[in-house]
C-alpha cells in the first residue's frame, strides 16, 4: 500500500501558524456559553415569567457540571471527554435532585445553587491541582 503526501508551500503554512479570526472562537463561545447559562440562572433565580428561562436554565444546568468535569479531564480525547463531562452533568443533577426531594427541600432557588456549588467547588479543586503540580515541577527544576 503506498502513502500519498500533499507537499504545503511555505504559504499555506504560514496561513496555518498565524491566529486569525476562526482560531479566536474558542474563548469567545467560552464567554457566549458563560453569558447564556449566568442568565438562565438569573432569570430562573429571579422567577422571571421570560419564555427563555426554560431552554437558558437547562442549559445552565447541562452546562455548569460538564464544564467543571470537563476541566478536570484534560488527559482523555476530546470526545471522550465531552461524552463523560455530560453524562456526568446529567448525574450531578440527578443527585442533587433526589437528594432535595428525599430531604423535602425541593425548590428551583436551591436546586439551582446547589449544582452552582457543585461545578464551582469542582472547578477550584481542578485549579488547585494544577496549581500545585506547577509549583512542585519549579522546584524540582
Amino acid at each position: 500500500m503506498q502513502t500519498i503526501r500533499i507537499k504545503t508551500s511555505s504559504t499555506d503554512s504560514a496561513e496555518r501558524a498565524r491566529p486569525g479570526p476562526a482560531r479566536d472562537l474558542t474563548p469567545l463561545l467560552a464567554g457566549a456559553a458563560t453569558a447564556v447559562g449566568g442568565t438562565g440562572a438569573i432569570l430562573a433565580l429571579a422567577g422571571s415569567g421570560s419564555p427563555l428561562r426554560g431552554p437558558l436554565t437547562l442549559f445552565f444546568l447541562l452546562a455548569a457540571p460538564a464544564a467543571a468535569i470537563a476541566a478536570a479531564l484534560h488527559g482523555l480525547s476530546p470526545l471522550g471527554r465531552i461524552l463523560v463531562a455530560v453524562a456526568g452533568a446529567v448525574v450531578v443533577n440527578m443527585l442533587v435532585a433526589q437528594a432535595m426531594l428525599a430531604l423535602h427541600r425541593w425548590s428551583i432557588g436551591g436546586g439551582i445553587a446547589a449544582v452552582t456549588a457543585i461545578s464551582a467547588l469542582t472547578l477550584l479543586l481542578v485549579l488547585v491541582r494544577r496549581l500545585r503540580g506547577r509549583t512542585a515541577r519549579r522546584r524540582t527544576d
